[in-house]
């Protein structure tokens, strides 16, 4: 299993990701807080994710904040989907043949 951690979508380009502990903390342990930037301008991609000590925080935290409003943006908070290490990935269904 991964990280506790939530994602943080529609973010005002001014929040960083020292706004995000600040305002997540409330709910719990940040022990990682992250807003995404471009790699070529430096510029916030409008999104980040919030780490915290277990799930329960993580649940609260997306029932607190989702759809509120930070820096005049209204936020949507979900669960981060867990990116797997390694391997391929499951599989898709396909159509038989016959």
């Amino acid at each position: 299993m991964g990280e506790p951690r939530v994602f943080v979508g529609n973010l005002s380009w001014g929040t960083d990701a020292n706004s995000l502990r600040s305002i997540f903390s409330k709910f719990g342990t940040v022990t990682d807080s992250v807003v995404m930037v471009d790699r070529e301008t430096g510029r916030s991609r409008g999104f980040g994710f919030v780490t915290f000590e277990n799930e329960t925080q993580c649940n609260e935290a997306i029932s607190g904040m989702s759809e509120q409003q930070v820096d005049g943006r209204t936020v949507r908070v979900n669960m981060a989907n867990q990116r797997s290490t390694g391997g391929g990935g499951g599989y898709t269904s396909g159509g038989g043949g016959g």
